[in-house]
């Protein structure tokens, strides 16, 4: 089989695509194995109502939080399940924490999501990291759906990702 392009068709930067455009997964031997970090936040808005379940632990399923945090550790670790064309990656620390934004007068009730996934290898975990707040941040829906049909699941980009020859990102 011959070896993958730098970049996909035409010179374009979207690499999980070769010379014909078909979809590949990105050969990664060549790369040099780094400690490569990224983390990640969303998060998911709520009535005050919800998000008062949520703080004193009365929630009807339990300890919305925890379950949240665990659920969040294991959609980082299933990523290359999930997502067809991401390595599976040997991530060696996730690390997920939330925090609770009452209402105030200009914003909605709010739990943050942050996860911070780290790895030693060829390619990064910006994705485990995504994945990591997006499912922390479903099971937080799931886990009070019944008392607030209505939340909204957003703000969810990449904060920071280091490691690999494109260097130190910081999100502006």
């Amino acid at each position: 089989m011959p070896a993958s392009p730098a970049a996909g068709p035409a010179g374009s930067p979207l690499t999980h695509f070769d010379a014909q455009g078909q979809a590949h997964m990105v050969d990664v031997a060549a790369k040099a194995e780094t400690h490569r970090v990224a983390r990640a936040a969303g998060r998911i808005r709520m009535l005050p109502a919800t998000l008062a379940l949520i703080e004193s632990g009365q929630a009807k399923k339990g300890d919305v939080l925890g379950v949240a945090r665990i659920a969040a550790i294991q959609g980082a670790k299933r990523t290359a399940d999930l997502i067809p064309l991401c390595h599976p990656l040997p991530i060696t620390r996730v690390a997920v924490e939330f925090v609770i934004e009452p209402a105030t007068a200009t914003t909605e009730a709010a739990v943050r999501c942050e996860a911070q996934v780290e790895t030693l290898g060829r390619t990064g975990v910006e994705m485990e990291a995504l994945t990591a707040v997006q499912v922390g941040l479903l099971t937080i829906y799931d886990m009070c759906k019944a008392a607030d049909k209505g939340m909204v699941i957003g703000d969810v980009r990449v904060l920071e990702k280091l490691g690999g020859k494109s260097g130190h990102y910081v999100a502006p």
